[in-house]
């Protein structure tokens, strides 16, 4: 059984580059935090725990990137994940992967529709 899409925009556009929106999605039956962000214009999403030890990125205000918007960190211990591929290339966590999320845009709005690759 798969697992109810989640609205996470209703406007897609409204996610501009570097910007970032938290969401929740049910996956294998348990609710967890997840994220989307713009990167090069390509919007990306993950489950919001950094792999280290299971702590959101973030602070709850949706700013994932570094400065330079080079690289999503954790705010906890400072991992540092690749935007497009969710591979931790930095920190204490250095080669693991955020769990990746399918997007769908339908009629401008913006939808997880689970993990990538279910």
């Amino acid at each position: 059984m798969s697992e109810p899409a989640v609205l996470v925009l209703r406007d897609a556009r409204a996610l501009r580059e570097g910007d970032g929106v938290r969401f929740r999605v049910v996956l294998d039956g348990a609710a967890e935090p997840a994220f989307a962000v713009r990167w090069h214009g390509r919007v990306h999403a993950y489950v919001n725990r950094c792999r280290h030890q299971s702590l959101e990125l973030d602070f709850g205000d949706a700013r994932f990137f570094d400065e330079p918007f080079d690289a999503l960190v954790c705010t906890h211990h400072g991992a540092r994940y690749r935007p497009d591929t969710g591979v931790c290339f930095e920190g204490p966590c250095a080669g693991a992967r955020l769990t990746p999320l399918a997007l769908e845009e339908r009629g401008g709005e913006l939808w997880c529709v689970g993990k990538m690759g279910t």
